[in-house]
């Protein structure tokens, strides 16, 4: 029977490499995605609208955001945190907090998850003086760096994204403990499209890159 199994899931492992398809397993629990790269860039989007009737459960958040632990960052040191908001009361308490337009946008969204990342730490050596004239520029560069981790993990799990750059900072900051230390910089809504998204247009290649 073991035999049987193992033939099985050979054939099915050779049918997927044929087919462009590699399965990987997850390092954070017992399971197989089965979405290539190139597919999670090809399908994620910015979704503005979001199926109610799902919800996502705290165990899939954690293995959301554990991913994004795994993003590089300046010298190691790992200037993102995140505050999740994923009870109905937190979850309406934060969108309250993204503006109106940006409110009705993610209204079906289950979870909202606030990025920060913490002062004087990117861009800095080790003393309290900025490395170059980006100074806390890094730390936000790496808290983008591991929230683009967090919505192509997002993807790989069936789940969609909005990041929000519009939202009051100060409020996010009492209602979620948020300290002084850290700079409030995205809301991420997290949830289930509810209807498939148009692709939108990009700028042409020569326009964006250069070779010397």
């Amino acid at each position: 029977m073991k035999n049987h199994f193992a033939l099985i899931a050979g054939i099915a492992a050779a049918v997927m490499l044929l087919s462009g398809c590699t399965p990987r397993v997850s390092l954070w629990k017992n399971t197989t995605y089965n979405t290539s790269l190139d597919e999670l860039f090809a399908t994620r989007r910015s979704i503005r609208s979001y199926d109610a009737s799902r919800t996502i459960s705290e165990e899939e958040v954690r293995t959301l955001l554990t991913a994004s632990q795994q993003a590089p960052s300046w010298a190691n040191r790992q200037p993102s945190r995140y505050y999740v908001a994923i009870t109905p009361e937190k979850v309406a308490a934060v969108r309250e907090c993204v503006g109106e337009r940006n409110a009705q946008n993610v209204a079906g969204a289950p979870v909202l998850i606030v990025s920060t990342f913490v002062k004087g730490q990117s861009g800095f050596g080790f003393g309290s003086q900025p490395a170059n004239e980006i100074g806390d520029g890094w730390g936000a560069y790496d808290n983008g760096l591991a929230n683009a981790y967090l919505i192509l993990k997002a993807r790989d799990m069936g789940f969609d994204t909005l990041i929000m750059g519009f939202r009051d900072s100060d409020k996010l900051r009492t209602l979620l403990n948020i300290p002084d230390s850290e700079e409030v910089l995205a809301v991420i809504a997290l949830g289930y499209r509810a209807q498939e998204p148009g692709t939108p247009n990009h700028l042409a290649f020569d326009e964006v890159v250069k070779f010397f």
